[in-house]
């Protein structure tokens, strides 16, 4: 709280009949033995007076609104809007979000830095943020709460009394919470744990700094890693029997941080209509096994684009026909299919120039990085071959830009590319505690400026939901995630603007004529269909 002018407060306090000057005495006597808390926290905790009339006066004599924060009146998921750790470090808690205003509350608005990173991080979300001000204890009480599952204790017990315990209880953890990822990050007085579940990173636990060099060495230790170096390594961990953890660490100021990307064994390939694509199995099947033909998924990097790829190429798997992959790495292994991992000596461009001689009828290809790897895939589409791959770019559409920043000839790229398809994962609310509502007026609005623009009408007269969080999701609101997606085939009309040089922009125009939709309108039908929320895909698109 802002107190820079202790004394006086304290005095206006009395003169307006808050407290009485021998509240004032007792907290500033307490506060000789707790230096670090401000007189209205003191007064708070002391209880001398009504909490809500006192925040409102101090709100009142230092110029910003002042309110009693509980979680009846946070109206917002904090996450929604800020990290966790961003939350605490700046210990700010929004709570309300009215026409693009978000009013945020501060333990301390003395604090001009912390107001301009959270005013900052709000705008570039296209936000307005209103301070507000309230006691330090019901901020740090609230951002506690908001940890997620309880704070795993990873110190505590007989078997954590080693650090091979110890290691043995952060990945099971992570294996036990569903985390695709475990991250272990020296910082200046703290090993801190995190895990990224369901796309977002949650802090699990802070281990004692002077565990870190043993935590590092068994990390080596069980990830083949040589010991002695202080550089980045990359290792792998087969100790976990239905798991291959990839291992990698990279130095920072405070020591060597360390990734492990846990990859269930035999994993179960998920149906396409599972992943959340929309539309029927005809309109798949109009889309891929085109024979001359290159598929393309695009998305940036985590967005599910290598899960999609098995899921297609699980689809099409049958006896007859001859699926070779050329991967980096192997992260799925499925019966019937040739499968190659390139090494660090080997580029996809080598392995897939060797395929070509072992009689493919399907050839997919991890990734399209370079002008060769493009050029012998399309060499490989136009020879009779069906090609699938993956590119990191924005959209559909984008995907033929990125292929003419390759190199590649707009005639290949017309000839060749028969479709792709863009994706992005959102969050699946709970199906445990999500909370039944009504679509706001300004929600109606968002939708329906949206579904004009694109000549889609969406029903919002039916219910949506809220994200709440319980014990099942880690108080998130969120358990597991699903796809939304856009289609782009490549008909005659596109394939002409194509070989003519035309834009993207020209050639979008031409696809909303036809059968292509935005990644948007998916994400929409998902947000009535109750399966997210238009908070969560905003946080993906950025439409509002």
């Amino acid at each position: 709280m802002d107190m820079r002018k202790r004394q006086p407060i304290g005095v206006e306090l009395v003169r307006r009949g808050i407290v009485t000057e021998d509240d004032i005495k007792n907290a500033l006597a307490y506060q000789k033995t707790h230096p670090n808390q401000k007189i209205g926290d003191i007064l708070y905790s002391l209880n001398v007076c009504d909490p809500l009339d006192l925040i409102e006066a101090i709100g009142d004599i230092i110029g910003v609104k002042g309110i009693l924060l509980n979680n009846s009146n946070i109206k917002v998921k904090l996450t929604d809007y800020l990290s966790l750790d961003i939350a605490k470090q700046n210990r700010a808690v929004p709570f309300e979000i009215i026409s693009g205003k978000i009013k945020v509350c501060f333990a301390d608005t003395s604090d001009s830095r912390s107001i301009e990173t959270i005013r900052l991080l709000l705008l570039n979300r296209g936000l307005v943020m209103e301070t507000y001000i309230t006691f330090s204890s019901d901020i740090d009480r609230i951002l506690r709460s908001l940890e997620g599952a309880p704070t795993d204790n990873f110190e505590s017990g007989e078997k954590n009394e080693t650090i091979t315990g110890l290691v043995d209880s952060i990945i099971k953890t992570g294996i036990n919470r569903r985390a695709s990822d475990i991250h272990i990050e020296p910082m200046a007085d703290q090993v801190r744990i995190r895990y990224r579940i369901d796309g977002e990173l949650f802090t699990a636990a802070k281990i004692n700094k002077e565990k870190q060099q043993q935590i590092i060495g068994r990390l080596k230790a069980i990830s083949n890693m040589h010991q002695e170096k202080q550089e980045a390594q990359d290792g792998r961990i087969l100790m976990y029997e239905d798991y291959n953890i990839r291992v990698s660490s990279q130095p920072n100021v405070y020591g060597e941080k360390f990734v492990l990307r846990l990859l269930k064994k035999n994993s179960t390939i998920k149906n396409i209509f599972d992943l959340g694509f929309p539309g029927t199995e005809e309109d798949l099947r109009k889309s891929i096994n085109r024979k001359n033909s290159l598929t393309i998924i695009a998305a940036p990097t985590g967005e599910g684009k290598t899960t999609s790829l098995y899921s297609i190429i699980d689809h099409l798997n049958r006896p007859e026909v001859n699926i070779t992959t050329i991967e980096d790495p192997v992260e799925i292994r499925i019966p019937g299919l040739n499968q190659i991992e390139v090494g660090p000596r080997e580029s996809f461009s080598d392995a897939l120039r060797t395929v070509l001689r072992q009689d493919p009828d399907i050839i997919l290809v991890g990734e399209i990085r370079d002008k060769e790897t493009g050029e012998i895939a399309i060499q490989a589409g136009q020879t009779g071959h069906y090609v699938l791959s993956t590119i990191h770019t924005i959209d559909a559409i984008e995907v033929i830009t990125r292929l003419r920043k390759m190199g590649l000839t707009d005639y290949d790229i017309a000839s060749t590319l028969a479709t792709s398809i863009s994706e992005r994962l959102v969050r699946k609310l709970c199906p445990k505690c999500r909370r039944e509502r009504k679509f706001t007026a300004e929600e109606k609005k968002i939708i329906d400026t949206i579904g004009k623009r694109y000549g889609v009408e969406f029903d919002t007269s039916g219910k949506t939901y809220d994200a709440i969080g319980c014990k099942y999701c880690n108080n998130t609101g969120y358990f597991d995630r699903t796809g939304i997606f856009e289609l782009l085939d490549l008909n005659e009309e596109i394939k002409e603007l194509v070989m003519q040089g035309e834009s993207s922009i020209e050639i979008r125009k031409a696809a909303l004529k036809h059968s292509y939709k935005p990644l948007i309108i998916d994400g929409i039908s998902k947000v009535i269909s109750g399966i997210t929320t238009l908070d969560e895909l905003n946080k993906k698109l950025l439409f509002y």
